[in-house]
């Protein structure tokens, strides 16, 4: 999980992410807001689930986030779900590209966060988890728990 820094506010983290894939490599990337987008994710009304990135035209684009409309907004107030473009450097926009391409992996988003008054995003080239993984996963998780409850005692 992503350790807490306190001058980086998390604003929304995707924990389905940690459960459904195995994360590969993670990427800090800016992201293109309008409107009331700004004020509306400094009030944590960010919902992650089921988002991705695509790759057209040499650019990353973030799909099915969710930013709910501000509630002071008038009639200019954004739309919850659009695409929204990722500034990302053009290699590491060739890099997902060429992963994808070839390992046949997805690009999630982990969290949405501040970071010297701009929102930023993590994202990371994953690679899902079969079943039996995820039972793997969840019983290392489970045996820690009660190693770490045995050493309190």
């Amino acid at each position: 999980m992503p350790r807490r820094n306190p001058e980086e506010p998390v604003l929304a983290t995707n924990k389905k992410a940690f459960h459904d894939y195995n994360i590969i490599e993670r990427f800090e990337a800016g992201i293109q807001l309008v409107g009331t987008e700004v004020k509306s994710c400094r009030a944590k009304s960010i919902t992650m689930i089921d988002s991705y990135v695509t790759i057209r035209n040499g650019q990353a684009w973030l799909e099915n986030l969710h930013i709910a409309p501000y509630g002071f907004g008038n009639r200019f107030n954004h739309e919850a779900k659009q695409k929204r473009r990722l500034l990302l450097h053009k290699n590491e926009i060739l890099k997902l590209a060429q992963w994808v391409g070839t390992r046949g992996g997805t690009i999630i988003p982990l969290k949405v966060y501040l970071k010297q008054g701009l929102v930023k995003i993590e994202i990371a080239f994953c690679q899902g988890k079969s079943h039996g993984d995820k039972r793997d996963t969840l019983r290392k998780r489970q045996d820690d728990l009660e190693m770490r409850r045995a050493f309190k005692r």
